[in-house]
């Protein structure tokens, strides 16, 4: 790809515009539905600092939450032609936050490229190999790192104010050679940046309100991309999120999406306190989610304070049922106790949606063989015991950047990209080859399986008993706050296992559509082509399909 331009000159005081652009998912992509009611909080913030820069402007175009009165091509996606001729962008800017959306921040990079705009693209995809790639693709600058304050310096490079070179945190091509700056220093003080401003995000429709205080996480778990020692910001400074996005847009349904909610104890008992009294004072009650540990169930003051702040759900990354997965991941905890510690959130009355990663694959020290079908009732009987409303199961990743992909890697399993690519990257398909016995297959059908048994049809009629069964909290008239908790419970959750239920029948239909499988097949013919005759060749037995294995008592692509 060409290097980069010559700087612009401010033509007459003309404004500037930042386009930023949150890509896409691919056609077949689980989170289709939630996207549409939500977006990313690091794009937002990025251009709210940009909003402060005199002379320029900026949008979001988030093209999973594209709505309302908005330009599309044939294809139903967002028409970048159109939103140029009605706005045009003079630098624009891509969020590689989600791997699987890669070939689509490309193909939209080539485009604005070629129009002779500076593009921008940043995010936990743009690592190691990955950011030489990205500036083969279209992309003229790669942040490496946070991008507030490294948005604001290229942009005064972009209008001839500073040399690239002086930027920290950023990799571009010189004379065909790519030039990489000296690392940029971490964040610390985010008071000092503005509250983000989801006004900025044009065309969307918002009902879920993205909001954080952590950024790194400590745990360092070997399959995550979050690294690094937790940097937090004040309780008043998210309680300040809380309260621009409520009082300037009526907003009451919030993630909080800090990896760990709870890691400086002392402080969030604080931030449930002042968003408790908030909404005493607003007359408001929010909805709020949080990512939370599962041995935080033991702090009864903490899930009392939770409850307080309307914290109504927490999602826990349970990961695994199988405790020779949970030590290769280093979970400091046996199945049994998980299931004690959830229900410690249950009958504290919190949601649960509990994250699963099925056939996480086993250090090659650890021997431990256990087919699909064994696996998958491990999964179904800790989900019933441990009484979670919500389940997302997927499979493991190899993230770029993580610990887990270069052991992978390491072991030749992998498989190539130019057979599954990026867009696959989402924990639904098969990327390396799986641990003895199963195969690629059987996993992916695995997955299929656990969440089509909780996702069913049936609970479409259950919400109608639910309904019928109203009047019966007449019998809790003297504690009416109980009966109504379990009757809602009940309620809520037969509504969205139906709605899981009609987003795993789309998703289902549209995989049928997709030529995954013949990539798979041809994955595995290549992968085996490259490692023939080398020493610590993967075994053939995992690379088989699943009808040749059919003997073994596993399951079929068709479950």
């Amino acid at each position: 790809m060409k290097d980069l331009g010559r700087p612009e000159s401010n033509r007459a005081g003309k404004r500037r515009r930042l386009r930023i652009i949150i890509p896409a998912y691919p056609a077949f992509n689980i989170y289709s539905r939630i996207a549409r009611v939500t977006t990313a909080l690091g794009p937002v913030s990025v251009a709210t600092a940009v909003h402060e820069v005199e002379g320029w402007d900026v949008e979001v175009i988030d093209e999973n939450n594209y709505q309302r009165a908005a330009p599309r091509n044939a294809s139903g996606l967002p028409d970048h032609g159109e939103l140029q001729r009605l706005r045009p962008a003079d630098v624009v800017g891509f969020y590689g936050g989600l791997t699987s959306t890669t070939p689509r921040l490309y193909e939209l990079a080539r485009y604005y490229r070629e129009l002779g705009l500076w593009t921008v693209a940043g995010g936990q995809h743009f690592v190691e190999e990955n950011i030489a790639e990205a500036l083969d693709s279209g992309v003229a600058i790669v942040v490496m790192g946070e991008g507030e304050e490294a948005i604001k310096e290229i942009l005064q490079a972009f209008e001839g104010q500073r040399p690239k070179n002086d930027i920290a945190g950023i990799a571009y091509l010189e004379n065909g050679h790519l030039v990489t700056t000296r690392e940029r220093q971490l964040l610390t003080d985010f008071d000092r940046l503005p509250i983000p401003d989801f006004s900025l995000v044009r065309y969307a429709k918002i009902k879920l309100y993205p909001v954080g205080r952590v950024r790194g996480c400590g745990m360092d778990c070997e399959f995550c991309t979050v690294k690094g020692k937790a940097r937090i910001a004040s309780p008043e400074r998210l309680l300040e999120q809380f309260a621009s996005i409520f009082e300037t847009r009526g907003a009451k349904r919030f993630f909080i999406v800090d990896d760990l909610f709870g890691q400086d104890r002392r402080e969030t008992l604080r931030l449930c306190h002042l968003l408790k009294e908030y909404q005493r004072k607003a007359g408001a009650r929010f909805k709020i989610t949080v990512q939370i540990r599962l041995d935080k169930g033991r702090d009864g003051e903490l899930l009392r304070a939770m409850h307080e702040a309307g914290i109504d759900q927490v999602a826990i990354g349970f990961e695994s049922p199988i405790e020779e997965e949970l030590k290769a991941m280093d979970k400091r905890l046996r199945p049994e106790d998980m299931v004690a510690l959830s229900l410690l959130y249950y009958q504290a009355g919190f949601q649960i949606h509990g994250m699963f990663i099925f056939a996480y694959p086993l250090p090659e020290n650890i021997s431990f063989r256990m087919a699909a079908k064994e696996r998958i009732n491990h999964f179904r009987k800790f989900i019933k015991q441990a009484k979670i409303d919500t389940v997302q199961v997927l499979l493991p990743v190899p993230l770029p950047g993580t610990e887990l992909t270069r052991r992978l890697k390491q072991q030749n399993r992998i498989f190539p990209k130019d057979n599954v690519g990026w867009e696959y990257y989402d924990g639904n398909f098969p990327l390396f080859v799986p641990d003895e016995p199963m195969t690629p297959e059987e996993v992916q059908a695995s997955i299929h399986l656990i969440m089509g048994r909780f996702y069913r049809f049936k609970h479409m009629f259950q919400i109608g008993l639910n309904i019928l069964s109203f009047p019966m909290l007449f019998f809790y008239l003297h504690n009416l706050r109980v009966g109504w908790g379990k009757w809602y419970r009940k309620w809520s959750n037969n509504i969205t296992r139906f709605g899981g239920w009609l987003i795993l029948r789309h998703w289902f239909a549209e995989f049928k559509k997709d030529n995954f499988s013949t990539k798979l097949a041809e994955a595995k013919k290549n992968l085996a082509r490259s490692l023939a005759g080398t020493p610590g060749k993967w075994p053939s037995s995992s690379m088989s399909t699943s009808r040749e294995k059919q003997g073994d008592g596993v399951i079929n692509q068709r479950g």
